[in-house]
């Protein structure tokens, strides 16, 4: 018996395919020729697009059959065939979906504007003859598609009532969050909102990139009143030898769909410009990180929890952090090869200009990199100066995890950064799978409880561990009540202290910090150098949750050279430093593209 798409989204995102009509245009057939029809003349180039977007992950496959309706198909003289070329669209669609997949009819606006060219009646009518092909041809509900016009949607719900089967309504912007008639979101879906038979689900699709959808939606989706759909486009297209190419890669495409599912979103796709590839970076970002997660309990049934050591006797770290002393740190990423050589050269000359800790990341971005935790054992063996070792959650399960923390505490590595890590990406690794038992607030739980001489399974550990915990904290996070809440149960969980992501907005910083007085938590910043006006734009634009306000883009644009834009890049770093000095425990400065001399000048105030 197939599944119910309402209990599929009470279990993980449902994961929507690509763009049906860019394929075939990809595949030399192009708008003079009625993608619908074919369906029926050419079944096998639409069916190899369906099996490829399956393939890629998406849990939903639709139907080419979005302009299948009386009046657009008039054009190709097959007003007569709209029935049953919408039920050969199904067919194709469910022939591929099979019963572990669902199948969502595409019904389309019907390019005509209801009211004034046709009346309310007649719209009807042409919605119900692609309906009833589609229920027909086997889809497990119909997707009103692009509308822009909440009469003509109403006319389509009341289409799809007639005839009991369940449907999602969907909105196209025009410029800003309104509909291109001119309608509010609220507005535009009303009318359905309150028909006997409602949409189970409302959906966002066209007209615009991942970003500027994530803009519209960022305020609506965390209190929308029912599941939420979105597929943007990707981004804007431009002409590239006569034809219209669209620029967004699928790994970024990604980010903005997982944030998208952060934010509350209960499906994702893509619509105008995806491609299968698109879909897949978004199947494999998104179920990665929202399948179901460990549950560790606050704390064990069977054994007697020790009070852990006082912070200031765990670590060097820990023992300025509670003396309230100005920490430093810098941030070295370990390298692709096993030659520590590099790495080791920069740890010297940071423990020779006094920073108090190295920051090591664990594959960052997820790439394959050499071990960290050999890479910080080695810093401090070789530096002398302590390390702060990032902790993931993406490529071990729990047990493997609280095996790793044991080995810190065994091989001296005292202070963690406890983060949930990044999914595997599109890159040297594409099939990548990532494991995400728990995610950094389960981590920090198995942490602080080795540190109470306890493990996972509630067995005695002894001696207990004596690690110093940081956690990340995102103070531009889209979700600001989200973030809070998590940095709460963090600090619950046993989280000594916290480190930001990359900060350029101080007041955005301040307002957060602000905000987690009651936490009574130990923040260290994070401070990243611009080292150009392409880095800037790239933060600015493309990596969720990095805000640079348009004063220091413009201190970036008037750097001349190379070495200009890097000075200003280091400027701005010590302007922000000076900044939020009064506010903070202490910074981390990253070291970009590996420059360690960079994040030493930058550093260069007040050390």
């Amino acid at each position: 018996m197939r599944r119910s798409i309402e209990d599929l989204l009470k279990k993980q995102p449902i994961i929507f395919d690509g763009a049906m009509g860019t394929e075939l245009y990809n595949r030399n057939h192009f708008i003079n020729v009625c993608f619908e029809e074919l369906c029926v003349s050419k079944p096998a180039v639409v069916r190899t697009i369906h099996e490829e977007n399956k393939n890629a992950g998406a849990d939903v496959i639709t139907t080419n059959s979005f302009g299948a309706n009386r009046y657009k198909l008039a054009e190709y003289l097959l007003a007569d065939r709209v029935r049953s070329i919408a039920k050969s669209a199904a067919e194709l669609a469910r022939s591929v979906a099979g019963e572990e997949s669902f199948v969502a009819g595409s019904v389309g606006p019907l390019g005509k504007i209801v009211g004034k060219e046709i009346d309310e009646r007649d719209a009807r009518e042409a919605f119900l003859e692609p309906i009833l092909g589609l229920q027909e041809g086997g889809v497990d509900f119909i997707i009103f598609e692009t509308f822009s016009r909440s009469k003509e949607l109403k006319a389509a719900a009341l289409a799809a009532s007639e005839v009991g089967i369940p449907y999602i309504g969907s909105l196209a912007f025009g410029e800003r969050n309104i509909s291109r008639a001119g309608e509010g979101i609220e507005e535009f879906f009303a009318p359905i909102l309150e028909l006997p038979h409602p949409p189970f689900m409302i959906s966002f699709n066209c007209s615009v990139g991942p970003k500027q959808m994530l803009e519209y939606l960022e305020d609506f989706l965390p209190h929308a009143p029912l599941p939420v759909l979105i597929m943007p486009n990707a981004g804007y297209p431009q002409l590239v030898h006569d034809r219209m190419i669209y620029m967004t890669t699928p790994e970024y495409f990604a980010t903005y769909a997982k944030r998208f599912a952060e934010l509350g979103a209960a499906a994702v796709g893509g619509c105008c410009g995806t491609t299968p590839a698109h879909i897949a970076e978004t199947a494999r970002s998104v179920k990665a990180f929202f399948r179901h997660r460990i549950d560790i309990p606050s704390s064990p049934a069977t054994v007697t929890l020790r009070t852990p050591p006082p912070r200031e006797s765990r670590s060097a770290l820990g023992a300025k952090l509670e003396a309230g002393a100005w920490v430093t740190s810098v941030e070295l990423t370990p390298p692709l090869g096993y030659d520590l050589s590099g790495i080791l050269a920069k740890a010297r000359s940071c423990k020779e200009a006094g920073v108090d800790a190295i920051n090591i990341p664990d594959g960052p971005r997820a790439s394959s990199r050499v071990n960290p935790m050999v890479t910080a054992l080695r810093i401090q063996q070789d530096a002398g100066i302590e390390t702060v070792l990032h902790v993931t959650c993406r490529d071990k399960n729990i047990i493997g995890l609280q095996s790793d923390l044991l080995g810190c505490a065994a091989a001296g590595i005292k202070n963690l950064l406890l983060i949930t890590g990044d999914p595997p990406k599109l890159g040297d690794y594409p099939q990548a799978t990532a494991v995400f038992d728990l995610d950094s607030i389960g981590l920090t739980r198995i942490a602080s409880r080795l540190n109470q001489g306890v493990d996972i399974g509630g067995k005695e550990v002894n001696p207990p561990t004596a690690f110093l915990i940081g956690v990340g904290a995102d103070p531009t996070h889209l979700d600001q009540e989200r973030e809070l809440d998590r940095l709460a149960k963090k600090v619950e969980a046993g989280a000594d202290f916290c480190i930001t992501q990359p900060v350029y907005d101080v007041e955005a910083l301040l307002a957060f910090l602000e905000r987690i007085r009651p936490l009574r938590l130990k923040v260290i910043a994070g401070v990243w150098p611009l080292a150009s006006l392409q880095n800037a734009r790239f933060l600015n634009n493309e990596v969720p949750g990095v805000r640079i306000p348009e004063s220091l883009m413009k201190r970036m644009e008037k750097a001349g050279s190379k070495e200009e834009a890097r000075a200003t890049g280091i400027a701005i770093a010590r302007e922000i430093i000076q900044a939020i000095r009064p506010y903070v425990a202490g910074v981390q400065v990253s070291a970009p593209f590996g420059n360690v001399d960079t994040a030493l000048k930058v550093l260069s105030i007040g050390s």
